[in-house]
């Protein structure tokens, strides 16, 4: 196998973005986006995409792809993402997956296991038992019909646990009995590197990020997707909270606190999420020598 995937991750808000481009100057490669929310066109302040700029530097893939409109899910992504690499590589010795999603980042690099597809009328069904009962509601359930995955389940996510209630309740088996955890063999070497800093330059970096977001029309992006609230897509820091603002729950001052802590929050569960993974090769984003140090790194794993 002489093709490479070079995997750059971290939390949101550590730069990314940036340093993703210049190494895709260097390898003269593509940027595959493994970023959940960047992939909806329609999401684009709220969700930090690259600059004209840095799209227009080098070739981007997966970012505004698709609409809110559609179900779109990690198993669909791997697909896509493993027919495009495909491609990629013929043309290119190394390919450069970017992104903080990191069960979009699972799927391509050991693949994501065979659910069941999506019942659309059984997740309406408990979409207005969420909006009815609350979130307790299925928290309670799945407790009952799959207790494993409710002790591991971010149980304060109502789209995660709607989604192992659906394969519930359609196949009558428990959702954690259908997590084989095995890996899929991939064509092409890894190598996964993350980026991160301190926290609190981190924290200040997610602060200062969103209030520019709210400079560059945060609050009109999400007043124009308001009639769309109830979409999975938009169920997800910096609309939420303004589309509270928008139904008259909050000032708007509070909606921005709150998403300026729940993004500091998602950071520091994404920073959790990957350290149960070996395999990346830890670096702080403000080290000067960054970009050397991760082609040395490269070099290494092709000697």
């Amino acid at each position: 196998m002489d093709n490479v995937l070079l995997v750059l991750l971290g939390p949101t808000g550590v730069g990314k973005t940036d340093v993703g481009v210049r190494l895709a100057q260097h390898f003269s490669t593509a940027v595959v986006s493994a970023d959940a929310r960047q992939v909806f066109r329609e999401m684009r302040i709220g969700t930090a995409v690259p600059d004209a700029g840095q799209l227009a530097a080098v070739p981007h893939y997966f970012i505004g792809s698709h609409s809110i409109h559609e179900h779109y899910t990690a198993g669909r992504y791997e697909m896509e993402a493993l027919a495009l690499l495909e491609r990629l590589f013929v043309r290119h010795a190394t390919a450069l997956l970017v992104g903080g999603s990191g069960l979009y980042i699972d799927a391509v690099c050991t693949g994501i296991d065979p659910f069941p597809t999506t019942d659309e009328a059984l997740r309406r069904s408990l979409t207005e038992r969420l909006q009815r009962e609350g979130i307790d509601s299925l928290r309670f359930e799945l407790k009952r019909l799959d207790p494993a995955t409710y002790r591991t389940i971010d149980l304060k996510n109502p789209q995660r646990m709607m989604r192992a209630l659906e394969v519930c309740i359609a196949t009558g088996k428990p959702y954690s009995a259908w997590k084989t955890g095995a890996a899929k063999p991939r064509p092409f070497r890894m190598l996964k590197v993350g980026l991160r800093r301190p926290r609190e330059e981190l924290y200040g970096r997610i602060n200062a990020r969103v209030g520019q977001m709210m400079a560059d029309g945060l609050l009109d992006e999400a007043r124009a997707l308001y009639p769309c609230r109830t979409l999975t897509a938009l169920k997800t820091v910096g609309y939420t909270e303004l589309f509270d603002y928008l139904d008259g729950l909050t000032t708007l001052d509070t909606a921005v606190e709150r998403i300026r802590q729940h993004t500091r929050h998602y950071a520091k569960k994404q920073l959790s999420y990957w350290s149960r993974d070996p395999a990346i090769h830890w670096f702080e984003a403000g080290d000067r020598e960054l970009l050397k140090k991760i082609v040395a790194l490269h070099r290494k794993i092709n000697t």
